[in-house]
């Protein structure tokens, strides 16, 4: 058996059509798949009988892909985790300059935890800071690595 890479990253969301609009037109990703997933009575590999869902697959070609998941029936439950909690997870951006990301994302109405905090690390300059999308799922934007 051998673990042999990453395919993607499920968020389940609310707003399917907020998010895919932050996630392509504010961060620059792009659509792969957009579709409709009806689970048999029995259920499927999520275990919840007759769950329909909209999927829509975001990402860059050739990498790590995210999943957007919007549970139409039954709908998702409120509720999110904080960034310190058991099960919290978050999804981390790489980019090329981070003050002028944040910068024009913050113009764009995204609102970050902190300003980006950078230190050298072996010689090298890395910045880091967190987010949070339209649905207030975590996202970190890092510089350098």
């Amino acid at each position: 058996m051998a673990v042999i890479g990453f395919h993607h990253t499920g968020v389940t969301v609310q707003d399917m059509d907020r998010m895919v609009r932050f996630y392509t037109e504010e961060l620059g990703l792009e659509v792969f798949h957009d579709l409709e997933s009806i689970a048999p009575t029995e259920g499927d590999h999520t275990a919840i009988p007759g769950a329909r869902r909209r999927l829509v697959f975001v990402g860059f070609p050739g990498d790590h892909q995210i999943e957007l998941v919007q549970y139409l029936d039954p709908p998702a439950t409120e509720g999110h985790l904080d960034r310190h909690q058991l099960g919290s997870t978050h999804v981390c951006f790489r980019v090329d300059d981070l003050a002028e990301t944040c910068e024009v994302l913050h113009k764009r109405g995204v609102d970050f935890l902190t300003e980006p905090k950078f230190r050298e690390i072996d010689g090298r300059r890395i910045g880091v800071v967190y987010a949070q999308d339209p649905e207030a799922n975590w996202i970190e934007f890092i510089e350098g690595l």
